[in-house]
């Protein structure tokens, strides 16, 4: 009996622990989507991801007064960021960076496509701690990775953050598609997708492709949306009445938060 008492100790203990302990914040601090009245807008993106081993800025919108102005209103100081991901190339994703840069003392690290140019490069290694450029799939912190480079035109990465419920994607324009995106990001971590937002480069588009990319993602078992950017008034609306209670509104300043 006792010996049996024994081995269940042991058992108990050899267990692995919960990988999940923790509350994640996503906060939107640049866009061009309305949400809080106090914020200001612009065209772009950039959003702040807190409650993992680094605090994470993913693009910094195309103007770096707005995106300081906005992250103090949030109650986000500059210093406290650790680490920049950028999406892609276009100004609206990268315009606020150096600013940033400025305003947060040149103490965080920044990943950036590996396609970006050189006199990106050049400007910037001299404004950050470390600049790193990113191919393929890599992991910037424990249940937080960027999918490396996707597409061919348009060069874009999404970040990705591993949580108890599902994937977490978040793109800046999603110029791949945002359906091939979310299904890259599926197959790299053999895992269901829990929640898909920022911009899904509708804007214009008629209904048949948006009609396409709502299937697409319902094919893919996305649970949530919140679309947001460039994915277009009509857009939003569509994929609003597609997921129903499961859309979440994403304009400047809206937060979203969820266990990890």
């Amino acid at each position: 009996m006792r010996s049996v008492t024994l081995l269940v100790l042991l058992m108990v203990f050899l267990l692995p622990v919960p990988c999940f302990a923790g509350q994640a914040t996503l906060t939107v601090v640049f866009n061009n989507v309305p949400s809080h009245k106090d914020m200001i807008l612009s065209w772009g993106f950039g959003c702040v991801v807190e409650g993992f081993e680094k605090t994470i800025l993913f693009d910094t919108g195309g103007d770096g007064g707005i995106l300081l102005r906005n992250m103090v209103k949030c109650g986000i100081h500059p210093a406290g960021i650790d680490t920049v991901v950028l999406s892609h190339i276009h100004h609206d994703h990268i315009g606020g960076l150096l600013n940033f840069l400025a305003g947060n003392g040149g103490r965080a690290e920044v990943y950036f496509p590996a396609s970006f140019p050189l006199d990106f490069r050049e400007r910037t290694r001299i404004a950050c701690k470390r600049l790193i450029p990113v191919d393929n799939a890599i992991e910037i912190c424990p249940h937080v990775w960027s999918t490396g480079e996707l597409g061919s035109f348009i060069r874009e990465q999404a970040l990705v953050l591993d949580t108890p419920r599902g994937l977490v994607i978040m793109t800046g324009c999603a110029h791949p598609g945002i359906v091939e995106m979310a299904e890259a990001a599926r197959k790299l971590f053999e895992r269901e997708i829990f929640l898909v937002l920022g911009g899904f480069h509708l804007t214009g588009s008629g209904d048949n492709r948006i009609r396409s990319a709502i299937q697409g993602l319902k094919g893919l078992g996305v649970q949530k949306v919140a679309p947001s950017h460039c994915t277009g008034d009509r857009s939003i609306g569509m994929f609003r009445e597609a997921w129903e209670e499961n859309f979440l509104d994403l304009g400047c300043g809206d937060t979203i938060s969820f266990e990890f």
